[in-house]
């Protein structure tokens, strides 16, 4: 059964850490959250499940993080699931609202998120990726060329004086 409720993409800013301070916005976790297109990647998961029975899946983010996460360590089923347990920069990769000193999902639902994403959904997600990470790219690359502009007129008018 899929239910899916979308609350909005979850910013760094609104993670939870119980024992105080902020994620760091530069960690590559949370660099690698920003590139993913979650939202747009659960609409081609979701359709898998019933809407009627069965229980609840866990969502698109949960399942492939915890793949991805898996796959990038080369670990096996449940040392992710501990790592994630034990990091909130993991912990807000899969798309928890807070650290939870509690294992998200047992082990045993990686076989059931890896046969759920499949070969076809992960073409779907590299192609998405590379977009929003193209587009990231460029917007750095104007803001940088609008500062340099500016700097640029400064020193002209530095000069002048």
């Amino acid at each position: 059964m899929c239910v899916f409720r979308h609350t909005g993409q979850l910013s760094i800013e609104e993670f939870h850490s119980p024992f105080g301070g902020k994620l760091d916005p530069n960690n590559r976790c949370v660099m690698l959250h920003k590139l993913i297109p979650w939202t747009q990647l659960e609409s081609h998961y979701a359709p898998q499940f019933s809407a009627r029975t069965g229980a609840p899946a866990k969502p698109f983010q949960m399942a492939f993080g915890a793949v991805y996460i898996q796959q990038r360590l080369g670990v096996m089923d449940r040392e992710p699931v501990e790592l994630i347990t034990e990091s909130p920069y993991l912990q807000f990769f899969i798309g928890l609202s807070g650290y939870q000193p509690v294992t998200p999902f047992d082990p045993s639902m990686k076989v059931h998120f890896r046969k759920r994403i499949g070969p076809e959904l992960i073409k779907v997600y590299n192609a998405m990726t590379k977009t929003n990470g193209i587009a990231m790219i460029q917007e750095l690359l104007a803001t940088c060329e609008q500062e340099d502009g500016i700097a640029a007129e400064d020193q002209k008018q530095l000069a002048a004086i």
